[in-house]
């Protein structure tokens, strides 16, 4: 018998020791977007390409409402923000993954009339988790964290969100921190950072007044103020100097340090309303403006005020919609809000190729990448899928579930979660 060199048995006992961690990076979809850099992208490749409303259906349940809240996935728990208009009913749903069974439900009676957007329903921010607590947002009702279990940890109750569109920042969870957007207000917007373990205030940065500015998104039927706001969700960027917590504001996107809040720098550029949360890739940051506003770049490696100093490119009314989109490599991708795929360079902007999509194609929700293929889900439940890194558009899968959805896909191992306004989908091969 031959025996193993010791170097051999370490490569082993380090390959076996990694095993589990791997399987869990592949599993876990813990946030909105998948990662704190709000990315969009998974690790997972052998996803399935064709569905429809039986072809590749794992299970499909009923949910008790409507509803824009994306799923957050760990382990063999898949949760939910949900409301329930007619009760007043606003919390959060844990299914099992492997059969949608209905593991446990939480959440609170709010009865304060609150306004908000005729699509965008009550509790559409997702839920984040780390595997020993979910923290949700239920908007002007508080921010509630609970263990795995259901059983609450703490809440924050924070001034009532007023705006006419409503919101739905959603949470995030890093290291000791639990990071979040309660806005936005036409009051007082606050981005602040809490200890996840007990909620206590970290640091907060309140929201300037912004003032009215000559609008360049093309938007109309109000005033020049009346109607600013940001419906983003931070995200966390590695930069040279270290990770950054940034976010887009009206008019403005800023970086903060993340243990004490320190504003780290501002670009100025973008519009009054923002709806995507900021993309980032080959260090650079990219803020898009809604209504066809503009977009702002920038450079992660600056200080105080970057608008001119580290900014790679500029653009007035750009063509951003409402989902976030993606940077594959040296690539961009986004979407409009009525229907119609861009392809740019990052480091200029140019656009490539620009395709009206299929079907029914105006969305909400975000762009998925996995390998070389980019997932983008519509308000009509349809699904194209097509390829990544190509000078032109190529289109590899048309899907249907035939329900309406302002949601985005999740990804967990090796299946597609979709929540519609009826119910939750899993997909898989």
């Amino acid at each position: 018998m031959k025996h193993r060199s010791p170097y051999l048995c370490l490569l082993l006992a380090l390959n076996l020791a990694l095993l589990p961690s791997l399987h869990l990076y592949a599993e876990n979809w813990p946030s909105w977007r998948g990662d704190n850099a709000g990315s969009g992208i998974t690790s997972e490749t052998d996803l399935p390409l064709e569905w429809d409303q039986k072809k590749n259906v794992i299970w499909r349940i009923d949910l008790p409402d409507r509803g824009n809240s994306t799923p957050a996935i760990w382990k063999d728990q898949v949760f939910v923000n949900q409301a329930v208009e007619k009760n007043n009913f606003r919390g959060v749903m844990c299914f099992n993954k492997k059969d949608g069974s209905l593991l446990w439900k939480k959440g609170v009676t709010y009865t304060t009339k609150e306004q908000t957007h005729p699509s965008n329903p009550y509790c559409s921010a997702s839920p984040v988790t780390d595997g020993e607590r979910v923290i949700v947002s239920y908007g002007s009702a508080g921010l509630y964290c609970y263990d795995m279990d259901g059983k609450e940890l703490w809440q924050r109750d924070f001034a009532p969100i007023s705006h006419i569109w409503g919101n739905a920042a959603s949470p995030l969870i890093y290291g000791d921190l639990c990071i979040y957007y309660h806005g936005p207000d036409k009051a007082r917007g606050l981005l602040t950072a809490l200890d996840k373990n007990t909620g206590k205030t970290v640091w907060e940065f309140e929201e300037p007044n912004w003032k009215p500015v000559k609008r360049t998104d093309g938007f109309k039927g109000r005033d020049e103020g009346s109607v600013i706001g940001s419906w983003s969700s931070p995200i966390i960027v590695p930069a040279k100097s270290g990770d950054q917590l940034v976010m887009s504001f009206p008019m403005q996107v800023k970086a903060f340090d993340l243990k004490s809040g320190k504003e780290l720098w501002s670009s100025d550029g973008l519009n009054p309303l923002i709806y995507t949360s900021p993309m980032f890739g080959q260090d650079t940051i990219v803020a898009m403006g809604g209504y066809f506003g503009n977009t702002v770049t920038v450079k992660t490696d600056g200080a105080g005020d970057v608008t001119q100093s580290k900014s790679a490119w500029h653009k007035v009314r750009d063509k951003g919609g409402i989902g976030t989109g993606l940077i594959a490599g040296e690539l961009m991708y986004y979407q409009d809000g009525g229907g119609k795929l861009y392809c740019a360079e990052l480091q200029n902007g140019k656009v490539l190729w620009e395709q009206k999509l299929p079907g029914s194609a105006r969305t909400w929700g975000s762009l998925l990448l996995s390998g070389d293929h980019i997932y983008t889900l519509s308000q009509s439940g349809e699904t194209i899928v097509f390829k990544a890194g190509s000078k032109t558009y190529q289109q590899l899968a048309h899907n249907k579930v035939g329900e309406k959805t302002n949601a985005s896909i999740a990804v967990s191992d090796g299946r597609l979660f979709i929540r519609t306004w009826k119910g939750l989908w899993c997909i898989g091969n």
